[in-house]
Parts: C-alpha cells; structure tokens; sequence
C-alpha cells in the first residue's frame, strides 16, 4: 500500500536530491511537526534531522530513529537547548504554535504563535542566519514580517531566504480541482498567490495545468472552497484540533522542493510568502524559482489571469497590508 511519503515523492519530491542536507523542525512533537518529520525521516536527501519542541520530544525523537533511514535524528527540548538544535542547519520549518479551533480564524491566534514565532525567530537569526527557513506557523500573513523583523534586527536578514509556506492553499487546489475534472490529482497544478488566509488565498484556477474550465457559479463556490478549506477541516475535527496531516504533507512538499534546489537542481518551483514588490502588499505569495542559496527568482503573476482573478487580488491586499502591518507593529514592540 502506498504512503503518503511515497505519494509525495512519487513526483521526485525527494528522490532525485543527493543526499547531506541538515533539516530542523521547530514545533516537532506537534499535530503537525510529528507527521511532517516522520516524512523527512524518510527523505534520502536529508542527512540530519533536528527535531526541537517544548515537551514530549525525546519521545517523539527515540520513535523517529528507529525507522531504518539515514537520517539521523537528534532531539532537543526546552529553550535553553533551542540554539543548540539550529546550529549547523541548511533548512529550518517552524510549524509551531497552536492550533486553531472551531469559531477561530488564524488572527485569533495572533498573539499566542506571534511570541512563538517571534522567540524562534530570534533563534534562527542568532545560530543559523543563512539557513533557509520556512515558516508555517499561523498566521503566516503576520508570523513571516514577524520573523523578517527579527533577522534585521540582528543584522542578517536576506530576503531569499525567508518564506511563507503557502503549499497547502496549493495541494486544496489541486485536489478540488481534480476531484471536480476527473482528472490525475497527482498531476495537476493550480498555482496559489496572495496570502494564506480566507479572502487573501487566490487561486488562479485559469493557470491551471491540465486546464480546467467551470461555469461563474461552480467557480464561486470552488474558490470559496479553497480560500476556506482550512475551516472545513476545524468543523470536522469538532474541536480537536486543525489541519494537521494536510499541511504535514504540504510542508514536507515544500521542503522537498527546497532541497532539491539545495542539491543543484535547476527550474524548482513553490508558490511562496515573501517580501514583494509584485503589488501594494510588502508581502505576497506567487511562484518563487529556487536555487541553492534560496529565492532565485520571484516568477510574479503569470500572464493571461482573468479578470475575476484580478478582482480576487485587488480584494486581498488591504487585508494583506493589515496583517503585515500588524506584524511588524507587534515585533517593533
């Protein structure tokens, strides 16, 4: 039976990246970091696994090592062992935080994963400044200024190398849209850009590869869809808890794409968070080229985007520049 790593790699997510780098996962013995490490675990091109929570992470670590890969797993915890686990890492993912419930939108867990954020931020900028980070934790419209703010403090921000990890708005979009056309779900690609939350994720469901064509009104309800999707699953769970495994899949989707460019692969593609000049937002999520050294190139909007798409994105940035500036005012505090 397949797994969900074998699925994720099934597109050479992780087998084609050589072998060696150092990954570290900020948040592991959670809802999402447990299943994101278990498929890092069993990535060939990842060499060391540190794996950093508050409680519970030696078990999740002791666990982890016994699964006949070669990554090695080292387990820290509590914050005086925090630099220790950073040192050395070429990628960081920061899914801490906690997660939402039903009723709550990612803003109402601004102020708790804000300071989560914020302290590991300050972390990374101290022991492992050129490491390529990915942040995860919600909300991702304000936690990414968060941690842009912690880097220039210390004197060591690079733009390329910050994101937002937005793959999950991504991984919705093609599984709604395959599920809607009869198509290969594994083949199908809907780029994503905006933001990561409600009426800030735009699909761009006109760029869709296999193309996919639907009438104005299952269009309405299939973009509603996507930008909600999150609440779906919070409905569902009934309070115990928020997307987990789907975003697990996601952030290892990403990771995987990253070091694969790590490993000197050309033309590796993720939709992204990161600070923009593409609208008025300073900060938007469009298909971002990566090489070694993180961000090669911000690939923009594509052409040919309908005119509903660009009244998504015209409604999207106001609600964008609040939650950035929210952000920022919160890290200058």
């Amino acid at each position: 039976m397949a797994t969900m790593f074998t699925r994720v790699c099934s597109r050479g997510l992780a087998t084609s990246a050589a072998r060696g780098s150092k990954v570290a996962v900020l948040g592991a013995a959670g809802g999402i970091g447990q299943p994101m490490s278990l498929l890092l675990k069993q990535a060939p091109a990842v060499s060391q696994l540190n794996l950093y929570d508050i409680v519970n992470t030696p078990g999740v670590a002791a666990d982890l090592s016994h699964i006949n890969s070669n990554a090695k797993v080292k387990s820290y915890q509590g914050s005086e062992q925090l630099d220790d686990a950073l040192k050395g890492m070429d990628v960081v993912l920061i899914p801490a935080g906690v997660p939402r419930k039903p009723g709550m939108t990612r803003d109402d867990l601004f102020n708790t994963n804000a300071s989560i954020v914020q302290t590991l931020a300050e972390a990374c900028a101290r022991s492992c400044p050129e490491a390529i980070l990915g942040i995860i934790a919600n909300p991702v419209n304000s936690t990414v200024p968060i941690t842009v703010e912690a880097f220039k403090k210390h004197g060591v921000y690079n733009p390329n190398k910050i994101f937002g990890v937005t793959t999950l708005d991504v991984v919705r979009a093609n599984c709604f849209v395959a599920e809607l056309k009869g198509f290969d779900a594994d083949s199908t690609l809907v780029p994503v850009v905006g933001g990561h939350a409600g009426k800030t994720i735009v699909p761009l469901i006109s760029q869709s590869n296999p193309k996919a064509e639907f009438d104005q009104e299952t269009l309405d309800a299939l973009t509603h869809r996507i930008q909600f999707g999150g609440d779906e699953v919070v409905k569902a769970k009934d309070g115990a808890g928020s997307a987990t495994l789907s975003m697990a899949f996601a952030g290892a989707k990403w990771a995987f794409s990253v070091l694969r460019a790590l490993a000197g692969e050309a033309g590796v593609v993720e939709c992204s968070y990161v600070e923009s000049t593409i609208t008025d937002a300073k900060y938007f999520s469009t298909p971002i080229q990566f090489n070694k050294d993180g961000m090669e190139k911000n690939l923009g909007l594509p052409s040919g985007i309908t005119k509903f798409e660009e009244e998504l994105i015209a409604a999207a940035v106001p609600e964008l520049q609040a939650s950035i500036k929210k952000g920022e005012e919160f890290a200058h505090k």
